[in-house]
This record gives structure tokens, C-alpha cells and sequence, in this order.
């Protein structure tokens, strides 16, 4: 059941896309004309349905009590709409944009990588209308994080929302002396048997666990093609099947089973199940200690290597209803006092996306004025030697290589 579970989004997608080989919806715009006055004029009274992973409560919280007032500030109304994965929401959209619907369900999305590069191929998206948004002009433009998602370039299709950082976490109680490199972390989990799991691919938090132990048995992200290369996959990728396979019988449950997701991951951290969690949003790990989720001894494990890094964006798809609303709100979820917000651990702890060297002095106040977290460094040292992210073609082969390789290795 479980790999039936992991396989059918795939498939759906897969089928979708080649049925989009002779599209019938117009295709996203590649440029846009209007003045932003014209397209704020025409947002009023829209109303834009957000479609983003619910999993978050944090990131619901923000949205639905933050977000949403704001937009309606400006005569648009915000509806968020949970989905389990991106992918529930890529085939909507496919299956929209097969048919010729022209007010499909789906204004907004919350994407990730693999999502947008399959979009992208489908020509799914609405591009060029990113670099229009007014608040676009505190980004820096050479921000490498932000001109290519999973190595597909935005090319105007998205727009950036906040910047994320791969980080395992422990427990200094129980974990004294912590390893220091991803290799010492499978020996840990192979010398403490039962302490250690995580969340099994393709979950995104679970996938990049994937990818950095990749980077870590194939001798560093340098090592490996950042664009999808067969003759490395076969050479490379043994060492890491290997690696996983001889942790496997170490992991929680034996291996037998492993978290659906960050989340699952996270209640068996704040249980005391495991030793160690992950996530690539740190931020959100102040609050967590604060309100007693997660132990006040709670730390951030430091890899010498460097962790993964990359950004969340925001995108439009062509058969949008209302795109001209979730324009006003890709551009409010940009702007200083938005991101300021929403950097606050206190309502969700995303990092900005935002260049705050580019920001007015009362604008960069907000970020100065943000609480100092004891428990997660700042974003510049926790991203100090981040490592670049591998385009989504890897992501999908090392998330099926996982599957047929790894998924049951421990019973």
C-alpha cells in the first residue's frame, strides 16, 4: 500500500503532462504589458484561491490571520486552499489547462521545485509578471536562489516568497556529543539504534535528506552534475543506496516504516520517539521551543559540509481565473512589512527573501527589530557554505531510487 501510495502522483502527472502535448488553454502570457495600476485596477474584487500545503499550522496561521486581512486591505479576497502535496495542486492545473478551462480553480500556488519545472514544461505557468511587482525591487537580481528554482530558471513564472535552509536538529540532552558531518549522523543512528528516522521520499523534507547524504557519499555537492546526468547517476548513486541501506535496520521502527512527513517527523521528535528532526524552515524552531512543543534543549546541528539551500516561490498558472489578484497578493507577500512578519518566529520564521541592504531605514528596522533566537542562529551562519540545490530532474530519479532501493531495506 505504501508504495502504491508514493507512486500514483507520478503517475498522474506524468500523464498529464504528455496530454498536454497539444495544449487547448491559452498559454501564459510571455510578457507583461499593463502598468501596475491597471492590474491593481482590475484585481479589485477578485477573489484568489491559494493553493498551498496545509501541514503547516504555522504557515496556515500566517496566511489566514496576516495574508488575508492584508490583501482584502487592497479589495482582494485570499482563500487558502490545503492541499497534502504540491502535486494535488499540478494536477488541477494540468488537467485545467488539458481541458481549455480559463478560470481554473487555482490562482496561486505555493510551489516547489519539481512542481514548477513540470508546469514549466507543460507550460502550465503565466510568466513574465513577476519582475512587475513593485516590491520585486528590493530582490537582488543576482540572487542565484531566486533566478533558478531546483535548476529550472524563474524566468518571470514565479515569485520568490522566502528563503529556506536544510538543517537536522537534536537534542542536547540526550545527544551530548553530536556528529558534526552527515556521515557521523548515520553512524550515530547506527550506534543508538531506534533514535533516528525520516521522513520518506518523495516528502520534500525527506527528499533533501536524500540529496544531502548524496552529496555526502558522492565526496561533496561538487562532485555531482548539477543538471540530471545518467552516467553520474549509475556511477554515483550506489554508494548512496549503500549508505541508506546499512542505516535502514538502525532507523525507528527498524526501518520497517518510516514519517510520512516533516510533520509526523516532528511529533515523534516532540514525543521523544527520536533524537534528531529536520526541516528546511529553522525559523519556526524558536517557536516550537517556546510554547513547549519541542525540549528547551533543542539545537541545531551544525554540518561541517554545509546544509542545502534554496527558496520558496509563489506562481500563477495559466488558466488562473483571477491572475490579476494573485498578482496584488505575490506582490504584498513580498513587501518589507509582510516579510517582516512573517520572519518573526512568533507568527511563522521564514527567512526574507528580501536584499534589507535595498530596504529604507525604517523598513530595515523591522528586520533589526526581529527577536534573537537562542535556538537557531541567524540565517547568515546557518546558510555559511550552503550547498547548491540539484535541478528537479535529479530529485524525481533519486526520489524513485529511493523507492525501488531503499523503501523496505530494514525489515
Amino acid at each position: 500500500m505504501r508504495s502504491a501510495r508514493l507512486i500514483v502522483p507520478t503517475l498522474l502527472l506524468g500523464a498529464a503532462v504528455s496530454g498536454c502535448a497539444a495544449p487547448s488553454a491559452p498559454a501564459g502570457s510571455a510578457s507583461e504589458t499593463r502598468s501596475w495600476t491597471q492590474i491593481t485596477q482590475e484585481a479589485t474584487g477578485q477573489t484568489v484561491d491559494l493553493w498551498m500545503y496545509g501541514g503547516d499550522q504555522q504557515g496556515n496561521a500566517y496566511v489566514d490571520d496576516v495574508l488575508t486581512p492584508a490583501a482584502a486591505e487592497l479589495g482582494v479576497t485570499l482563500r487558502r486552499v490545503p492541499v497534502a502535496d504540491t502535486t494535488d495542486a499540478m494536477t488541477r492545473i494540468l488537467a485545467e489547462r488539458q481541458a481549455g478551462t480559463q478560470d481554473g480553480a487555482v490562482d496561486l500556488v505555493w510551489v516547489n521545485g519539481d512542481s514548477f519545472a513540470t508546469g514549466k514544461q507543460a507550460d502550465a505557468w503565466r510568466c513574465g509578471w513577476s519582475s512587475v511587482l513593485p516590491n520585486m525591487t528590493y530582490v537582488a537580481p543576482d540572487d542565484a536562489l531566486v533566478t533558478e528554482d531546483f535548476g529550472t530558471s524563474v524566468d518571470g513564472c514565479e515569485s520568490p516568497w522566502h528563503k529556506a535552509q536544510f538543517t537536522l536538529v537534536y537534542d542536547s540532552a540526550r545527544v551530548p556529543v553530536p556528529p558534526t558531518t552527515i556521515d557521523g549522523v548515520l553512524e550515530w543512528a547506527q550506534a543508538n539504534p531506534g533514535r533516528f528516522t525520516y521522513p520518506a521520499p518523495p516528502d520534500f523534507t525527506g527528499s533533501v535528506f536524500v540529496r544531502q547524504v548524496f552529496y555526502s557519499t558522492a565526496g561533496g555537492a561538487d562532485q555531482i552534475p548539477a543538471q540530471f546526468d545518467q552516467a553520474a547517476y549509475d556511477a554515483l548513486t550506489p554508494g548512496l543506496w549503500d549508505a541508506l541501506d546499512d542505516v535502514a535496520p538502525s532507523l525507528w521502527r527498524e526501518g520497517r516504516t518510516y514519517p510520512s512527513d516533516s510533520v509526523a517527523l516532528d511529533r515523534l521528535y516532540a514525543d521523544g520517539e527520536v533524537d534528531m528532526t529536520m526541516t528546511y524552515g529553522p525559523a519556526t524552531l524558536t517557536q516550537l521551543v517556546a510554547d513547549g512543543t519541542f525540549p528547551a534543549t533543542t539545537r541545531v546541528l551544525a554540518l561541517d559540509e554545509g546544509t542545502i539551500g534554496n527558496a520558496s516561490f509563489l506562481a500563477i498558472p495559466s488558466s488562473a481565473g483571477d491572475p490579476e489578484g494573485a498578482m496584488v497578493v505575490a506582490d504584498l507577500a513580498l513587501s518589507p512589512e509582510q516579510q517582516a512578519i512573517k520572519a518573526d518566529p512568533d507568527t511563522w520564521g521564514q527567512f526574507t527573501v528580501l536584499d534589507t541592504s535595498l530596504l529604507s531605514a525604517t523598513d530595515q528596522a523591522r528586520f533589526d527589530d526581529l527577536p534573537v533566537s537562542t535556538v537557531v542562529p541567524p540565517y547568515d551562519v546557518l546558510s555559511r557554505d550552503a550547498n547548491p540545490e540539484l535541478a528537479s530532474s535529479w530529485v524525481s530519479r533519486l526520489d524513485d531510487g529511493w523507492r525501488r532501493t531503499v523503501l523496505g531495506s530494514g525489515s
